[in-house]
């Protein structure tokens, strides 16, 4: 059924909204901190997926990863880590003489190594979010439109889709190879759609990537959701509940029909 307040185009970002990738995130993040610091164990300390897991929303760039692996392992208190992240973590590659861009480079290397030689593997260690799938069926039999934009790359997008039986065209999988910032694509969705009435709803769960949304005067016809569930903490939840432009949604509420939603 399609209501007059419904989008026409339902954009969302896949990791931490479709999928949560955090035993992926710190298995590569360990192999390259391994690769870096040569620990005595190959095998991490019991508790440090854990603390990884809760700290992952202060991590923006890839290269941060196994440098907060190095940070909790000299035992930085987590308190200190969501204060300064930014500080301290080029406090920690300084110290080191490392740089970033060749953390990256190392952490890409190491993932494209395993994806090459253990894709099934790899592939297995993303969860989708409950409920999540059957509201992307929903939509995709609807007159909405949905496309994806992420910074993950779109053909490991399509493969993770296609084993929940998910199918959706490779032309509305925007992924890292686009090499564009999500306001720029969102811009070109507008710019490329011949429906005059087009709305984009658009989720995300990275608070900075919205905002950069919001500064965007052209954009100002896109709704903006920010989703509680992904990598993100209940302060951004609480700085953004006067705004009139961005909305905070649930898991319970993306699954409902989207008159819940604002």
């Amino acid at each position: 059924m399609k209501f007059k307040n419904n989008p026409t185009i339902l954009a969302l970002d896949f990791d931490g909204v479709i999928c949560d990738g955090l035993i992926e995130y710190f298995e590569t993040a360990w192999r390259t901190y391994c690769q870096i610091w040569s620990p005595p164990s190959l095998i991490p300390p019991q508790d440090l997926a854990s603390r990884f897991y809760r700290l992952r929303p202060v991590i923006e760039v890839g290269w941060e990863m196994p440098v907060l692996l190095q940070a909790l392992m000299q035992e930085v208190p987590q308190e200190k880590i969501w204060l300064d992240w930014t500080g301290i973590s080029q406090q920690i590659i300084q110290q080191e003489g490392l740089k970033a861009a060749e953390i990256g480079a190392k952490l890409d290397n190491i993932r494209d190594e395993w994806i090459a030689t253990d894709l099934k593997g790899w592939l297995s260690l993303h969860r989708f979010y409950p409920g999540v799938i059957e509201k992307l069926q929903r939509v995709l039999a609807s007159e909405v439109k949905l496309v994806i934009i992420t910074t993950k790359e779109g053909r490991f997008v399509q493969q993770l889709l296609q084993e929940q039986n998910i199918e959706i065209l490779t032309e509305s999988i925007f992924g890292k190879e686009c090499q564009r910032p999500k306001h720029q694509l969102l811009r070109e969705l507008i710019a490329t759609s011949t429906d005059n009435s087009i709305k984009i709803w658009f989720v995300e769960d990275r608070l900075k990537t919205l905002q950069s949304v919001e500064n965007q005067p052209d954009l100002e016809t896109v709704q903006l959701f920010f989703a509680d569930w992904g990598y993100n903490t209940p302060a951004q939840h609480e700085s953004i509940r006067s705004s009139q432009r961005i909305k905070l949604l649930s898991l319970s509420q993306f699954k409902d029909d989207f008159g819940a939603w604002l």
